[in-house]
């Protein structure tokens, strides 16, 4: 009877043994599978991280429409409202000076005296000259008149008379000449003396006691130079873009190196109405009350151009925009956060700042500094405002 007993055990041990296996096979199955899920969940996860850090990271910027006009600055060349160099007119030597630089003088002031011995000579002897002419001149006048009584009476034949009068008027003529030379020399006489043309300040004495002078306009041979600085002339070239706005009444402020901390306001008062054809420039002038003589002629000026507003066009940073083949363009943002490119007409440049005339819209999302690669349709993550950035961090920008 003890078979029986051993065949219900070995059927027990085996139904344990499969019971055991297929537990075993499950535990397997569940753990192939999770190990499996698991891969694919950390590949999707992976490529969704990569795609993420695929997916360019951008700023955007709002185009920007302002009510005050722009600034625009320049180098200006100051120079004084009048300014001239006073040359001798009669040769001789200077006799003495009477002002030096940075004198102020008046219009017909003597500047400096210079002693001409020879012109003084000269005119002595056309004075010499003209008493003769004179009386000549009246000796002819007088024989001239008797012999038209002799005439009168066929005394003298008609051919006598005619002689002596046309005597009396070549001695006429002398007479002019010589007086005319007097007149010249007078002139010259009264040129010995160096009068101020004009109100003014001496800015340059190049000449001394006992110096040679001689008359006319050379290169060195100027005596002394007078300027009027009561009033300043700013002269500056106005690039073309600017040219069409930069009109007479336009308001600058002047600011000098030499005084950081005090600005001058200018009025432009005209304008060449004509472009440099080399450098494509418009020259300005401006003019500067300086009443005061705070400012020097022949100075630097940095000119301030208050440029009026324009309410119909958009401005942008200059680094929004891209150069491409088919023009300027910038790149904006949609609501999918896909990029569009946008071809941009230019109006002034500012600098930091262009003008935009047409081609994008008030609510557009520009990006700032795109990339070169930036094309149609890509997928970008626009970065948060650097507002709300600098409060996580604690610091201003």
């Amino acid at each position: 009877m003890p078979e029986p007993s051993a065949d219900v055990s070995d059927k027990n041990l085996r139904r344990k043994v499969h019971l055991y296996s297929l537990m075993l096979l499950v535990a397997a199955l569940v753990l192939g599978v999770w190990g499996e899920v698991s891969r694919s969940l950390a590949r999707s996860s992976l490529a969704k991280e990569a795609a993420e850090a695929a997916m360019p990271t951008v700023n955007t910027i709002t185009p920007n429409r302002t009510a005050l006009g722009e600034e625009l600055v320049l180098p200006g060349n100051v120079q004084a409202f009048i300014e001239a160099p006073i040359y001798a007119r009669t040769n001789g030597y200077l006799k003495n000076w009477y002002t030096d630089i940075g004198s102020r003088v008046v219009k017909g002031q003597l500047l400096g005296e210079i002693e001409a011995p020879e012109v003084d000579q000269q005119y002595t002897q056309a004075q010499a000259d003209l008493a003769t002419a004179r009386a000549n001149e009246a000796l002819s006048n007088s024989t001239n008149e008797r012999w038209k009584g002799l005439l009168a009476t066929e005394s003298v034949s008609k051919q006598d008379a005619e002689e002596k009068a046309g005597d009396a008027a070549a001695k006429k003529a002398a007479s002019d000449s010589a007086a005319a030379n007097v007149a010249r020399l007078r002139e010259l006489e009264s040129f010995k003396r160096v009068v101020a043309p004009f109100s003014g300040v001496i800015t340059a004495r190049n000449t001394d006691i006992g110096a040679l002078i001689n008359a006319g306009q050379s290169a060195g041979t100027e005596l002394f130079r007078i300027a009027d600085t009561h009033q300043l002339r700013i002269y500056v070239l106005v690039p073309e873009t600017y040219a069409a706005i930069t009109n007479p009444g336009l308001e600058a402020e002047l600011h000098f190196a030499e005084q950081p901390n005090k600005s001058y306001t200018a009025k432009t008062v005209r304008t060449s109405n004509a472009l440099n054809p080399t450098l494509k420039t418009l020259q300005v002038e401006l003019q500067l009350d300086n009443a005061k003589g705070e400012v020097f002629p022949g100075a630097y000026a940095e000119v301030h151009f208050k440029l009026p507003a324009s309410a119909q066009s958009l401005r942008l940073p200059a680094n929004t925009v891209l150069f491409r083949s088919a023009g300027l363009q910038v790149a904006t943002v949609d609501g999918q956060d896909h990029v569009k490119l946008k071809s941009i007409v230019q109006g002034r440049d500012f600098g930091s700042t262009i003008e935009i005339l047409s081609g994008i819209e008030p609510n557009d999302k520009v990006i700032v500094n795109p990339p070169d690669s930036l094309t149609d349709g890509v997928v970008v993550r626009i970065a948060p405002p650097a507002a709300a950035a600098s409060k996580d961090t604690g610091k201003t920008t």
